[in-house]
């Protein structure tokens, strides 16, 4: 009996000793690992944005939680300024728009103009190389890395996309990063 159970040991343990000795590799990096990731979450960030100003309904773009802040409306034109503003920034350029914010109201010039907006930092996401990322550029008085002033974006494009997730929540709408969450119970 204990020979069979030896051999049994042995027919069990031999290819998990096998297995163990194959370390899984890393995967490759890509050429530009940083501004790649960069890029890769701010992709993430910009597609939630914009698929919650378009499930904003239009008569809830006048909405304000409280008076002393933006309407949802004024928020989305505030994320098109800023991602003209500091991708422009980033890529040396001038700004091509400004003051969306101020002079769009409706549903359809704001998403318009959001999208617009995302499309012109998506092209300075795909353009900047670690290299360029490395040069430095201004932000709000400080001298930083190019690649910092994307990273600003980023954040603050996810900064505001919270506030949006409650704006539509205000409004008892599922935001667009919770709507695949159903069959986890998380809604």
């Amino acid at each position: 009996m204990n020979k069979r159970v030896y051999i049994a040991v042995i027919a069990l343990a031999a290819p998990m000793a096998i297995l163990a000795q194959e370390t899984p590799s890393a995967p490759a990096a890509p050429a530009n690992p940083i501004s790649a990731s960069e890029k890769g979450f701010y992709g993430v960030v910009s597609g939630q944005v914009v698929a919650a100003a378009e499930k904003m309904p239009e008569d809830n773009y006048s909405f304000k939680p409280t008076p002393d802040v933006r309407s949802f409306g004024q928020l989305v034109g505030h994320l098109a300024d800023a991602q003209y503003g500091l991708c422009a920034e980033a890529a040396g350029e001038p700004n091509p728009k400004k003051n969306i914010e101020k002079t769009k109201t409706s549903k359809a010039d704001l998403v318009a103009a959001l999208k617009e907006a995302v499309a012109y930092c998506d092209k300075v996401y795909a353009d900047m190389t670690d290299a360029q990322g490395a040069q430095m550029g201004k932000l709000m008085n400080f001298t930083v890395a190019k690649m910092t002033i994307l990273s600003v974006n980023t954040a603050h494009t996810d900064e505001h996309y919270g506030n949006m997730v409650t704006y539509l929540r205000l409004k008892g709408i599922v935001p667009p990063s919770s709507e695949n969450r159903g069959s986890q119970g998380q809604k």
